[in-house]
């Protein structure tokens, strides 16, 4: 029986903050169980939250890189669930005022899936299970988190996909976040539900805290195809909280699943209503980069680049900053493109050493060696040779080019060398008087290697084609 898939997404981004959403413990990553925490994070008796003013400022940052109205006048609220990771036994959470509203993130197909609201909130600690044991690190807790609701606009697992990493390249490049799924500080919640054509949407079911873009693709997929085989067989799906296991390659049912109204939220006292005023919404709208999207169209329309090599390196922040700069230097685009995806991403093995992008050569060094294949001074293999040559030492190009190696090469001296070509490769002569015109690749090395790179090779392929025809 064919069904239709309806999906939306919740997707928890850590924000890049210092400090946690209502205390000053680190929120650095990692560090020994239970040392990035205090009385406050730990929701201890007679402690004060006071709201840290950057999660705001991030928060309204996040939501106008994603189109959304920004509310003016916000509060916080209480989320009432008692779980062995939540010590006080309520989050301090957004109801019914959410910071932002009504956005959209734009696919590659043009198809907007809307943003229903982003809303900011603590995050809870983290259970450890070891040798039948449940232990609890509080360090994650209180950590600042933005919650980025779409509405159930996605049909494919892999629009879901596409969603998910275009938000994350979009809040990687205004700077709210990192966005690293292995360390948790972006994590999707992905409600599925199916329907026959036509018909009302289905009961749906959340798949709780996906860690990887393709764990979300697999995940709705085996979702999908369990709940086709309960409506095939005459059950209905019951309304639950899912959890995806990569090792098992498999969904299970967690728990019912919660509705709003099993939380009672309620205004948080604690906490006084904040006000965001045009002008700092237009302040933070001011300071927003080029976006992922249009820097590519940039790249492509404006530039020329090739598409798909300009995906290579539209989506790293700290790669398009160097590309950027060496152009804005006078270097040619194609070429510190080709560069950039040769000798430098040879060096970078994983998409974490593309986004740090640290390399000892800077910008301006290889916009130096680029210019020199703009002005045909050296070849782009050379310049390979030599750019891997200064990414080892951090050097110019004038520690490896000397003002010889781009003196060029007379006329009279490639007449030389291709007569030498010539006389050296009788085999080959004969082939091409025979049609065999890739015979002459042959020549060619002999040019290359004789005249250490200097040769112009459609020159050299004139005088070589006429010494040919003379003889």
């Amino acid at each position: 029986m064919s069904y239709e898939l309806v999906c939306g997404i919740e997707t928890h981004i850590e924000l890049a903050t210092k400090t946690k959403i209502f205390c000053s413990c680190t929120t650095q990553f990692g560090g020994e169980p239970n040392t990035h925490c205090c009385p406050v994070c730990t929701g201890q008796p007679g402690t004060l939250p006071i709201l840290n003013k950057q999660v705001i400022e991030y928060a309204v940052r996040a939501g106008l890189a994603v189109h959304c109205d920004i509310n003016n006048n916000s509060h916080m609220d209480r989320k009432n669930y008692v779980y062995p990771d939540l010590p006080k036994a309520y989050q301090i959470s957004q109801f019914d005022e959410p910071v932002c509203i009504n956005g959209y993130v734009e696919l590659d197909s043009g198809k907007k899936i809307r943003i229903e609201r982003i809303h900011i909130e603590e995050d809870a600690g983290k259970l450890v299970h070891d040798g039948g044991y449940t232990y609890v690190d509080y360090n994650r807790g209180g950590v600042p988190l933005i919650e980025i609701v779409s509405m159930a606009d996605i049909s494919t697992p892999q629009e879901a996909r596409e969603y998910a990493e275009k938000l994350q390249l979009i809040m990687r490049n205004v700077g709210v976040s990192d966005c690293k799924m292995q360390e948790g500080s972006m994590r999707c919640d992905v409600n599925v539900s199916i329907h026959q054509p036509n018909e009302p949407w289905g009961t749906r079911t959340e798949i709780k805290n996906i860690n990887s873009l393709s764990n979300i693709v697999r995940a709705m997929e085996l979702e999908m195809e369990r709940q086709e085989d309960i409506l095939d067989s005459g059950e209905k799906v019951i309304q639950s909280t899912m959890r995806y296991d990569a090792n098992s390659d498999t969904v299970y049912v967690l728990r019912s699943k919660e509705n709003a109204d099993d939380y009672r939220y309620f205004p948080e006292p604690d906490i006084l209503r904040f006000y965001i005023s045009p002008e700092t919404v237009e302040s933070i709208r001011s300071s927003l980069p080029e976006l992922p999207d249009a820097k590519l169209k940039r790249y492509v329309n404006d530039m020329g680049l090739p598409e798909n090599n300009a995906r290579l390196i539209y989506k790293y922040r700290n790669v398009t900053k160097f590309f950027d700069e060496a152009v804005n230097d006078g270097a040619g685009a194609n070429n510190v493109l080709n560069m950039i995806l040769g000798p430098i991403y040879a060096t970078l093995q994983t998409e974490e050493d593309k986004e740090n992008f640290e390399i000892k050569t800077t910008s301006k060094q290889l916009s130096d060696l680029v210019k020199l294949i703009d002005e045909k001074k050296i070849r782009a293999n050379k310049a390979k040779e030599v750019l891997s040559k200064m990414l080892e030492s951090g050097k110019d190009v004038t520690e490896y080019i000397k003002e010889d190696d781009l003196s060029g090469l007379s006329d009279d001296d490639l007449k030389t060398l291709c007569q030498g070509a010539v006389n050296a490769n009788p085999k080959a002569v004969e082939d091409i008087k025979s049609g065999k015109d890739k015979a002459i690749n042959v020549m060619f090395g002999y040019v290359m290697k004789n005249s250490r790179g200097k040769a112009d090779v459609k020159k050299a392929e004139a005088v070589i084609r006429e010494i040919i025809a003379g003889m």
